[in-house]
């Protein structure tokens, strides 16, 4: 985590150099928004902390293994793809969400079909894909994504099975 850090340290102090030697104040409405962008999401990812946090103390760790662990195949494939699919929110949630559980013992595999499910099918997202783009293309782009997740998981756990997660 140092090392991404530092980099978008970097990148924001950079930015901010020319935003302030441009002259028209752009360093200023830059860091406006970047508070006003941080009043919206800090809450958000403090509560999403919490969930992961408390997914890894409260949720055995041998439940995790059993279900979405290396040893679960195909089953905790499918629970990967399904919990991602109904998981609310944006990558905020989410990717703590699977980092607990990569931590608690999931496999690589069940959340690679986590994260893919989410950002393919995201059920929460359908009411306002279907208002907006109606039932047909909302189905069509389901049914074009509906085997990507399992897919994507089942290729992770083939390749990357033995490979430590730990974060």
């Amino acid at each position: 985590m140092l090392v991404p850090t530092i980099i978008m340290g970097a990148i924001a102090a950079l930015l901010l150099v020319i935003g302030y030697m441009k002259g028209n104040g752009q360093h200023v409405e830059g860091m406006r928004s970047a508070v006003d962008l941080s009043l919206q999401v800090v809450p958000l990812l403090f509560f999403a902390f919490i969930v992961a946090g408390m997914i890894q103390s409260l949720v055995p760790r041998e439940f995790i293994v059993r279900w979405i662990g290396e040893t679960s195949g195909m089953r905790g494939i499918f629970i990967g793809t399904f919990l991602g699919g109904i998981a609310p929110g944006g990558p905020y949630v989410s990717l703590p969400l699977v980092a607990a559980f990569i931590q608690a013992g999931a496999s690589a595999g069940t959340m690679v079909a986590f994260l893919t499910a989410w950002s393919l099918w995201a059920v929460s997202r359908l009411p306002m894909e279907v208002g907006i783009l109606g039932w047909k293309f909302t189905l069509i782009r389901l049914a074009c994504t509906f085997f990507f997740p399992p897919v994507a998981g089942l290729i992770a756990q083939l390749f990357f099975s033995k490979v430590n997660f730990s974060l």
